[in-house]
This record gives structure tokens, C-alpha cells and sequence, in this order.
């Protein structure tokens, strides 16, 4: 028997919400439909898993294609509230920050689809990075605006050659293992840390995680999602950004960072240059597929021995424009990326991170002995601890290009203290709240 379908609309949290209702009154959660569609998509370049997590859409539902943008994640922090101003503002967007974005009615709520797509099925910790509360402040309650296509993390990576040649036989278990390995590293010639300071500000990933390292992820988070009177200027992020100060007088970091580009830091630790690099699970994949058994991955240590974990953790971030063609059509993409098993798939070999969704739904399997199988089991020490921290970048629009990235680019030139790194991000920050 046929079922036949009607359009109809329901109203959740406000919002009009086209829904199909099938013969006999059952509601069919929103798709694509069987009409052609074109999604307009707006990615960050040199991540290749949202073009092929859109290509394997295409090859399930050959009526939706897409049209895709690319732009640095500079250009993202710049351009995204004027472009999800326009008229064809995109259905998905990758999105560097949320709190203005929402303060100013740019975002699709996404309230109405977490309802008809059942994603209270999805642990709420993942999803709570993804809530504002309405004005755009604070963030880690209220409605939600974004949804990740998995959910990355930060730590370690490191060359197994060059670990070898400076004794190091295992991942360091405390911060003073891990000097002890740099330090190895410099008198041996080898570059100790690959990183890159260009743009944006790359040494942000080692700062965090020595923040982490010395302090709890809570007040960080605090500072991050806008909670009154959160400070990033405390003694245990000075603590970290001393240490971090120490690394770069003692020539851990590459002479010229500050004129590397993320794709040339990529580029050569590949090739061999730099025992660590601190950089997120995303380049699990591609370090596997471009050197097969090279290269390994450990969480930041704590400063004891045995301490919690803490890592920046967070989603990579997607929303569906206010003014969006295709709304339903991008909510379903984004509930089809968490659920279905190529999508899955393809978001761990690829992506090289957890895809998230439901908590019952396996995790696919990966190569024994890979660098994805050590950021996937780190990903559950990290779990095991409590130990997740939004990225310090995300507390406003600007504070990444405005804060960070200058103040640490002065840093790493000899211009900057530590102290005064963060009583500038903070009055920065401040600022920029004031508005």
C-alpha cells in the first residue's frame, strides 16, 4: 500500500516548522524531499571532511547537490555576519563563533529540529557548547544554534623516529617528562615543537593546553561562554603562559612561526621537522594516510603525574543561516552525519574524530596501531576525566584576531610577557563585551 503525504506546519519554541504528515496523522521528520536542491555551503579550507561528508550525501540523495565555498578561518571570523546577512545566505556554514551571530538574529534556532529529530538521544554534553541563551550571551545553556559534524580535541602529536632518537619511549606522563623531552630534542638538532603563528594565532593550542595542564577546564569554559565576572587572567593560566614563555626563550618553537601558515606547518612536520605539534584529532586521516605508522598522539600531561586530563574539545561547529533557502534540507544533512554508518564512517577516517550522535551508536572501527586509534582512545580518557574545554578563540567574534593572535605573535618576537599576554586578552575581552 501506497501512504500518501500532505505538508503541513507545526509550531515549536515559536517557529513554524514544515513538517509532512503521512496518511492515518504519523509526522515524518523534515528532509530533502525528491525535488532537486541545491545547498548553498560555506566550509573552511584545508578540511577535507565536510566536501566528503557532502559527496556521500549526494551519492545517498542525488537530488541534493551542493554548492560549496571555501575561506581560511580568518576570512570565517570576518566575513561570516555579513554573509549570513545576504539574501542567499548559506544553508550550512562553518561557524568560528556563535554569541554575535545569535545576538543578531543571523542563526537558524535549531530548537524545532531537535525536537522532530529526537537529538535528546545525544548526550547533552555535546551539545552544550552549542547553546546561547537569547542576546547572545551566555553561552553553554539556552537554545541551540549549531550542531558538530564530530567532535574534535587538541593534544600532542609527535614523530616516532625523532621520539626514539631522544629516548623517548613512551607519551610523557607529567609536564616535566615533557621538558625533558624538549629539551632532549634541542641539544640533539632537532626542531622540539613544529608550530604555526601566522594569521591566526597557532601557539594558542600549546597555551590552552597548559592552561589545562596546571588548572581546571571550568573556569576557562566560564571565561569562554561569557559567564559574569570570568577572568582569563587568574594564577594558573599565568602559571601556563610563564611555562609557555619559557618554551620559547629556550627555542623550542620554529625561528620563523610567526611566517608559518597552518598548511606549511602540516607540510613540514610530515617531513620530518618537529618532534611535537600541537594540533587538533582532525589530522588523524590525513597523518595516517600520508604516513602510514610515523606518527603518534598523546594528551597534554598534567603538571603531576596521574592528574586529570584537560583538552580543548569542542564540535566542528556548523549552523544553518536565519535567512537559509534550505533549512530542512541542512538539518537533515546534520542529523544524516551523526546517524548514518557510511556518514560515520567517513567522519573517523577522515575527520579522525568522534562522530557523536546517540549514545549507542557504535563508534566504526579503525587500523590497529594508527594515529586515529590513539586520538579515539584519548578521546575517551578525556571523556573519563571531565576534562573537555571550548578553544579560547571562541569567547567573542574578534577576541582570536583582536586578542590571541597579536599578543602572541609579540610574544614569540620578544615583545610580550606573559603577564601582560593576559591582562591584554582580557581588557580585550572586556571591550568587546561592552559593546
Amino acid at each position: 500500500m501506497i501512504m500518501r503525504a500532505r505538508l503541513s506546519t507545526r509550531l515549536l519554541f515559536g517557529v513554524a516548522l514544515p513538517v509532512t504528515l503521512l496518511s492515518g496523522g504519523a509526522e515524518a521528520a523534515p528532509s530533502c524531499g525528491a525535488d532537486p536542491v541545491v545547498l548553498n555551503a560555506y566550509f573552511e579550507t584545508g578540511f577535507p571532511l565536510p566536501t566528503k561528508l557532502a559527496e556521500e550525501f549526494t551519492r545517498q540523495f542525488p537530488n541534493v547537490t551542493f554548492d560549496i565555498k571555501e575561506d581560511q578561518f580568518a576570512n570565517l571570523l570576518e566575513n561570516s555576519p555579513r554573509t549570513l546577512s545576504e539574501d542567499d545566505a548559506p544553508d550550512l556554514i562553518r561557524l568560528p563563533t556563535m554569541s554575535d551571530l545569535v545576538a543578531n538574529d543571523l542563526l537558524a534556532n535549531l530548537d524545532p529540529y531537535f525536537t522532530a529529530f529526537g537529538w535528546d538521544k545525544f548526550p547533552p554534553s555535546q551539545l552544550v557548547q552549542l547553546r546561547v541563551e537569547q542576546g547572545g550571551r551566555p553561552r553553554g545553556s539556552g537554545s541551540l544554534y549549531a550542531m558538530g559534524l564530530n567532535y574534535s580535541m587538541t593534544g600532542v602529536f609527535y614523530n616516532k623516529e625523532l621520539a626514539a632518537k631522544v629516548g623517548m619511549t613512551e607519551a610523557p606522563k607529567s609536564l616535566a617528562d615533557l621538558d625533558a623531552a624538549l629539551a632532549k630534542a634541542k641539544e640533539a638538532g632537532i626542531q622540539p615543537i613544529m608550530q604555526w603563528n601566522k594569521a591566526t594565532g597557532g601557539l594558542a593550542f600549546p597555551l590552552q593546553n597548559l592552561m589545562g595542564a596546571y588548572g581546571a577546564p571550568e573556569p576557562i569554559n566560564d571565561w569562554i561562554f561569557q559567564k559574569d565576572g570570568a577572568s582569563i587572567d587568574t594564577p594558573d593560566n599565568l602559571k601556563a603562559a610563564q611555562h609557555l614563555e619559557g618554551w620559547i626563550k629556550a627555542g623550542y618553537f620554529p625561528k620563523d612561526a610567526n611566517a608559518i601558515e597552518y598548511f606549511q606547518m602540516m607540510s613540514r612536520f610530515i617531513g620530518g621537522e618537529g618532534l611535537f605539534m600541537f594540533n587538533g584529532d582532525w589530522e588523524s586521516g590525513n597523518l595516517d594516510k600520508q604516513a602510514t605508522g610515523k606518527f603518534g598522539f598523546f594528551l597534554m600531561p598534567s603538571v603531576e603525574a596521574g592528574g586529570r586530563h584537560a583538552a580543548m574539545s569542542a564540535p566542528l561547529t556548523f549552523g544553518i543561516a536565519a535567512k537559509a533557502a534550505h533549512a530542512d534540507c541542512a538539518a537533515f544533512f546534520l542529523n544524516w552525519v551523526a546517524t548514518n554508518p557510511d556518514a560515520r564512517k567517513i567522519n573517523v577516517e577522515v575527520g579522525g574524530s568522534n562522530p557523536g550522535g546517540p549514545a549507542d551508536l557504535p563508534i566504526p572501527a579503525v587500523t590497529p596501531g594508527s594515529v586515529t586509534e590513539a586520538t579515539l582512545a584519548a578521546g575517551q580518557t578525556l571523556a573519563k576525566d571531565n576534562g573537555a574545554m571550548d578553544f579560547i578563540a571562541n569567547a567573542t567574534g574578534a577576541i582570536f584576531a583582536s586578542g590571541w593572535t597579536p599578543e602572541l605573535q609579540k610574544m614569540i618576537g620578544g615583545q610580550q610577557t606573559a603577564d601582560g599576554l593576559l591582562k591584554a586578552v582580557q581588557k580585550e575581552y572586556e571591550t568587546q563585551l561592552s559593546r
